[in-house]
């Protein structure tokens, strides 16, 4: 099969699109023939080698990527044949993505419907996870106003037009004059470039101060959230996946949903 493949830490230069040997699914794993596989941002730091704060980088050689889609096409013992042919995505614990065929255990697959593509399938089973948590821990409702960071990424791409339609107000900020607009035709009811200074004043000159922030949604971490934006949100919301909040960020806080 055909694979990407790394043999030394190191910039996008290190990846190797290689001839590799053909993996074989051992007892209750089935193998897939990839039509589509994730790529994240946190996989670009550990085949640099990692960072305080991360995973471990992987083994080398390595061939990453852990959330795949495609068709099984051989299975292992114990596992029956009426999976063969079957559309599928996995969240595998072992990577193997970048490649053409990946082994995954039996127990990690999700059969996907006909309406769902390989693409769609992929985004749901790893940014969608992530992004479920976000909004069953921030429950929000009409009168919310939520800050999404980040906002033109994968977790903001499923989170601002969700909220949206659930009635809330969603003030979305990205990096960059293309990143904001893609976040405007999300439907943010504001975009914001959070690179430019005072980009925080742009969200009081809107909303004044009788509707202060609910939640932040924040995917990223670090220095941008929330401390520094001065809209003084009731509850922070952060990903499992980034890195620790900045120091004097308000605590997070889970919000019970709202009573049905």
């Amino acid at each position: 099969m055909r694979a990407v493949v790394i043999r030394a830490y190191g910039g996008p230069e290190v990846l190797r699109y290689e001839e590799v040997p053909d993996p074989v699914p051992g007892p209750g794993e089935v193998r897939i023939a990839v039509r589509a596989c994730g790529v994240h941002f946190i996989e670009g730091r550990l085949r640099a080698g990692g960072a305080e704060g991360l995973p471990p980088a992987p083994g080398l050689p390595a061939i990453m990527g852990s959330e795949t889609a495609g068709t099984v096409d051989a299975v292992g013992e114990g596992v029956g044949d009426a999976w063969l042919g079957r559309r599928v995505v996995t969240r595998s614990p072992s990577p193997g993505g970048y490649a053409s065929l990946v082994t995954a255990p039996v127990s990690a697959l999700h059969e996907l419907p006909d309406a769902l593509g390989h693409e769609a399938a992929v985004t749901l089973i790893g940014t969608g996870a992530i992004t479920l948590d976000f909004l069953d821990q921030v429950a929000p409702v009409p009168e919310d106003v939520l800050l999404v960071l980040s906002a033109a990424g994968g977790i903001g791409r499923l989170a601002v037009p969700h909220v949206r339609a659930l009635g809330g107000t969603v003030i979305g900020a990205a990096g960059g004059t293309a990143k904001t607009g893609t976040v405007r035709a999300l439907g943010a009811d504001l975009a914001v470039d959070y690179d430019r200074p005072g980009w925080s004043e742009a969200v009081r000159a809107r909303f004044g101060t009788d509707r202060p922030v609910t939640a932040v949604l924040d995917g990223v971490g670090g220095e941008r959230p929330p401390r520094r934006t001065g809209c003084s949100p009731t509850a922070v919301v952060w990903s499992p996946s980034a890195p620790p909040p900045a120091a004097g960020s308000p605590p997070t806080r889970r919000r019970r949903p709202p009573a049905r």
